[in-house]
């Protein structure tokens, strides 16, 4: 769980998770309010992980680094990712799946939180992605997945913020591991305001699609027929 200032949020973001869930770790950007004290409050027992670079692809690749257990869960810090929901993408990772890609847009899922200008942009980042790896993603810019940890035997983190779920999902997908999209809500971020910039962020994944496109045709990822299923919108 990436956090940069977050305090306010963590009771929503740390209240709902499961029984199941057995490792908790923070990555802190250098908070400089009392995400830390306010996350040991809260789970005694969770691991803090000082993370001086910035970005949510620099946190997630220290997360997963750090990361001792089968599977790995990437959430949100600010509360719109509910983590209940995490025994539903377990779930999908028991019966078979190697990745399981939360989704907004299959049945069971939503969100509060999109703009019309985010919608918009999604929808035709995530044809493009469809196109350029033979996928049927219903969903590419969200960052509530799951996935075993021998995944990451087959992929690389290597950029920095936002564009972080694009790189994974792709090469994921070309690698031929078996993605089931997961039916998600998202709600609202509680407090505070969103290091979301629509434009600029998007820009950022419309470059790391056209880098990951290129990487894998010079041979980064032999992109194999890969399988990409909903848990309920065409079963």
């Amino acid at each position: 769980m990436p956090t940069l200032n977050e305090s306010r949020n963590l009771a929503y973001a740390l209240c709902r998770l499961p029984p199941s869930v057995i490792e908790v770790i923070i990555i802190d950007g250098l908070s400089s309010d009392s995400t830390v004290d306010t996350a040991a409050a809260i789970l005694p027992d969770v691991r803090i992980v000082n993370e001086s670079g910035r970005g949510k692809g620099v946190a997630l690749r220290r997360g997963m680094a750090e990361a001792t257990g089968d599977i790995v869960v990437m959430l949100d810090a600010d509360g719109s990712a509910d983590g209940a929901e995490i025994d539903r993408f377990v779930d999908v990772l028991l019966a078979g799946a190697d990745f399981a890609k939360g989704s907004r847009f299959l049945p069971g899922g939503g969100s509060s939180d999109l703009t019309l200008l985010r919608r918009a942009g999604n929808k035709v980042l995530t044809g493009m992605v469809n196109f350029i790896c033979q996928t049927r993603f219903s969903d590419l810019c969200y960052g509530y997945n799951a996935f075993w940890r021998d995944c990451l035997d087959h992929v690389s983190i290597d950029v920095d913020g936002f564009e972080v779920e694009t790189r994974l999902s792709m090469l994921v997908a070309s690698a031929g591991l078996v993605i089931v999209e997961v039916p998600s809500w998202e709600y609202r971020r509680v407090y505070g305001v969103s290091n979301l910039h629509a434009i600029r962020d998007g820009l950022r994944v419309v470059r790391a699609m056209v880098e990951t496109s290129v990487d894998l045709r010079r041979g980064l990822r032999t992109v194999r027929a890969p399988s990409v299923e909903p848990t309920s919108a065409f079963l």
